[in-house]
Order: structure tokens, then C-alpha cells, then sequence
């Protein structure tokens, strides 16, 4: 696992002299070869702290990277009174990168599953989804990262995930469509096999449902 070095915001801090305090040297130089490379100056005073604002940025977005998801589900619960029917937790925001271009990735992710003698608390199953969605990405694979590890880790009936997501490598360049999403699904245990099952919880998802 890689060392998480916290980048403060000179922005927010009001502080530069150490702005670039534990950025490799290589990594500033890259961003400014990309500024050259796109017609610009990378010394003039607009650009001059942008090398390290990047760095800053990109170690935000990736900080998936730096632990691994599955851990949010190593403490379960199993006093829950009997209850048997499905955990749903709807519309968690997240933001990602293409890993083709780098490009946002920024959508929502429905997370539900069907317990057998344990659940996990609510905000651990949000945890699990943001860390594989700080990584660079295809959503293809996030859709299933996320649900392989609630399986895992829960040893449910049932799992399923659905994430929806506008993407911006198609939306700010190539063939430049706005207002498209695109949905994928992974559906394991009961959801997977059992119509009904994977009916309801969809319906709960107001996947296809407006109302």
C-alpha cells in the first residue's frame, strides 16, 4: 500500500512556501509539460502554483489507491431482531476517472443486499463504493468491484448493484453528446437468479421507475 501524504490546500491555508511539500519533482515537471504541450506558459503567474494544485487534486482523486475497501466490511452486525428482507442504500455520490483518458466519471451508485445472519452499518456499504470509485476506472469494473466485495464480506443471499454515471471523456470530447448516462448492473445470489427477487429490488432502486 502506497504512503498517503496529506496535501494541504495553499488556497485554503493561505500558506505557498511549502506548497509543494512531498510532491515528486517528476510529477510537477509533467504537469508542466502538459501546460507547454497545450500552448501555454507554465511560469507565468497563472500557472505558476498550478503544477502542485494538480498533484494535490490528483492524489484526492485517487486516493482509493492508498487502502482497501473490503475493510469497511470487517465489523458486522448480527443482533438485528430477526429482520430477513433486503438492506437497500440509494443515490450515493461519487466521482471517478476514466482510466482511457482520465476523464470525470460522475454518477450515483445503488447499493442493496438480502442479509443471512449478519449486516454492516449503512455507511460502510457508501465507504466500499468510494474506494474503488477513487481509482481510475472503467464503470464496468466498478459496478462489480463494489458488489464482489459486499459478497465477500457479507456472505449475503443476495447482492446487487447498480451504478449510473455520465461520462466525460464522451461528453467533453470525441463525439461530444451531452445528457447521456449509462447504467450497469451486477446481480448476484437470489437477485441474480430469482426473478422476483431481482424485480423488487429494482423497483426499490426506481431503476426504470420513475415514480
Amino acid at each position: 500500500m502506497q504512503e498517503v501524504v496529506d496535501f494541504d490546500d495553499d488556497d485554503r491555508t493561505g500558506l505557498s512556501e511549502n506548497r509543494d511539500a512531498g510532491v515528486p519533482d517528476e510529477v510537477l515537471e509533467a504537469v508542466r509539460t502538459l501546460i507547454r504541450w497545450a500552448g501555454d506558459d507554465p511560469e507565468r503567474e497563472g500557472l505558476v502554483d498550478t503544477p502542485g494544485r494538480v498533484a494535490r487534486a490528483w492524489r484526492e482523486y485517487t486516493f482509493g489507491y492508498a487502502e482497501d475497501p473490503k475493510a469497511h466490511l470487517a465489523r458486522t452486525f448480527e443482533e438485528v431482531g430477526g429482520y430477513d428482507e433486503i438492506v437497500l442504500l440509494r443515490d450515493i455520490p461519487f466521482q471517478s476517472h476514466c482510466e482511457h483518458h482520465m476523464a470525470p466519471i460522475i454518477g450515483r451508485v445503488h447499493i442493496a443486499y438480502l442479509p443471512k445472519d449478519r449486516v454492516v452499518g449503512i455507511s460502510k456499504l457508501a465507504r466500499v463504493a468510494l474506494g474503488y470509485a477513487r481509482r481510475l476506472q472503467v464503470q464496468e469494473r466498478l459496478t462489480a468491484e463494489i458488489a464482489d466485495a459486499i459478497q465477500e464480506g457479507l456472505d449475503p443471499r443476495g447482492v446487487a448493484v447498480v451504478v449510473e454515471a455520465t461520462h466525460a471523456c464522451m461528453s467533453a470530447r470525441g463525439v461530444q453528446t451531452q445528457g447521456v448516462t449509462m447504467t450497469t448492473s451486477r446481480m448476484m445470489g437470489v437477485f441474480r437468479d430469482d426473478e422476483r427477487s431481482r424485480k423488487e429490488v429494482l423497483t426499490l432502486m426506481k431503476i426504470g421507475n420513475p415514480d
